[in-house]
């Protein structure tokens, strides 16, 4: 649930990130959705063989395994950059749900999000884990209920629909485009799952990493079917599945509108946890200061609007997270030096 939790964040669980990578290519895009789930089972399992293997306590030494120590100093760097701009992005998108559900300015989304984010940071680890596994289960569960009672609201699954060359694309075609998304969402993935090879049991990390793509990549199917069964209109709204969700009930939307912000939280503390684990390894003062400084240093940035940020910077994260991808892609046919 902890590999769910970091992906199925601000943009993934609004149906922001599914609308600009995948439902915009119509039809088409269902077929980016199968690419990126198998990738995501794929690279889950993986990313846990090593952290277990390596017994890792934070991503550098295992970029250090798959790239080497320069290659690894250059994702390093560029790691350290995208984990503070996909934390502006979620606290934004924080912002953007207390503004469209509840109709509240957007400054308290953030600043909400940003003080649950250093209470969790103070409780260390496993306060992050036990997060989790109560909350990642509980959206999962609410987005599904919500896309298949909005797929039955539209009578059945939508029927096949051209791409609009008018929207803008984060790419050319489905299939980069689904590189594209899985590239970038696996650098939190790989900072937050790193810090657990020493605390998770050799198979169950794989295991727990292959279930979770394969829950990521579901999930994603059926908000993004949902999401069709309203296009093309559906690509004009800043947060998609609360325009979906209006055919589920008034209840079940307020429910949805809370687990969308909780879903924000669990990528916000994700982000903050894999640059404090990194900069200040353990968990002691040092690790709490460059996690809480790193939220509140982003409080102004986050007041940008969600949606541009989302399809100016994931682009951006995906280009650099390609270079993580391949060298993930490639690893079992190499001879990584693993104790």
């Amino acid at each position: 649930m902890v590999y769910a939790g970091t992906v199925i964040g601000a943009g993934f669980a609004s149906g922001q990130e599914l609308m600009q990578f995948f439902m915009v290519f119509g039809s088409k895009g269902l077929w980016g959705i199968a690419l990126a789930t198998v990738l995501f089972v794929y690279l889950g399992a993986l990313i846990m063989l090593l952290a277990t293997k390596l017994r890792t306590a934070n991503y550098i030494e295992l970029l250090q395994c798959l790239m080497g120590k320069r290659a690894a100093g250059l994702m390093d760097l560029l790691t350290l950059i995208m984990l503070p701009g996909g934390l502006v992005v979620m606290l934004a998108g924080s912002g953007a749900v207390f503004a469209e559900q509840l109709g509240l300015p957007n400054w308290q989304g953030t600043m909400l999000a940003v003080l649950i984010t250093c209470i969790v940071l103070i409780k260390g680890l496993q306060g992050i884990l036990n997060f989790n596994l109560v909350f990642v289960t509980l959206k999962i569960l609410v987005l599904a209920v919500v896309s298949f009672l909005a797929i039955h609201h539209q009578g059945g699954l939508p029927r096949p629909f051209p791409e609009l060359l008018e929207y803008k694309r984060v790419a050319a075609n489905w299939g980069w485009s689904s590189i594209l998304y899985v590239s970038y969402n696996m650098i939190v993935p790989v900072a937050l799952l790193s810090s657990l090879g020493r605390t998770v049991p050799f198979k169950t990390g794989i295991a727990g990493g292959a279930l979770g793509g394969l829950i990521l990549g579901v999930t994603a199917g059926l908000i993004t079917l949902a999401g069709l069964s309203f296009y093309p209109s559906v690509l004009n709204c800043q947060v998609p599945v609360l325009f979906i969700s209006r055919s589920a009930g008034f209840v079940l939307q307020l429910v949805l509108g809370l687990l969308i912000w909780i879903a924000i939280l669990t990528t916000t503390i994700a982000d903050a946890h894999g640059l404090a684990s990194r900069l200040a390894p353990g968990e002691g003062m040092g690790y709490k200061v460059v996690g809480i400084g790193a939220t509140l240093i982003s409080i102004p940035l986050a007041g940008l609007n969600f949606n541009f940020l989302v399809r100016l910077l994931y682009p951006l994260f995906g280009y650099a997270g390609l270079i993580l991808l391949l060298a993930l892609l490639i690893a079992p046919f190499r001879k990584l030096r693993i104790n």
